[in-house]
């Protein structure tokens, strides 16, 4: 699926309408139109407010399912629940997964040696 078909599909999972969603990002709905049937392709700071407009990360627009990022859904959603947490809470969180990386680098540097 190319950016155009994703761009659509969210807006209507949303209950956009192609005005609203214009509106919303400031461009004109017969650019959106451009966007949604593949003619013109959005700037930087467009498919930025496009992306937040639809509450999608701007890879869920660009790039298709098996493209981008870890196929499994939990370790996304553990991701995202992390913005609920304080920043010491976040900063341990964080460690944990740089130390366990970094073993997961060591085993296999290791391993090749």
């Amino acid at each position: 699926m190319d950016f155009a078909h994703h761009l659509a599909t969210v807006r209507k999972q949303r209950g956009l309408t192609q005005q609203a969603l214009a509106d919303t990002v400031g461009v004109h709905v017969t650019q959106l139109r451009r966007y949604e049937a593949g003619t013109n392709q959005p700037t930087l700071d467009v498919l930025r407010a496009l992306a937040i407009a639809l509450a999608v990360s701007a890879d869920e627009l660009v790039f298709n399912e098996d493209e981008r990022g870890p196929q499994d859904d939990s370790p996304r959603l553990h991701l995202a629940a992390l913005d609920q947490l304080d920043p010491d809470e976040r900063n341990s969180i964080r460690a944990l997964i740089e130390g366990a990386l970094l073993r997961h680098q060591a085993r296999r540097l290791a391993q090749t040696s």
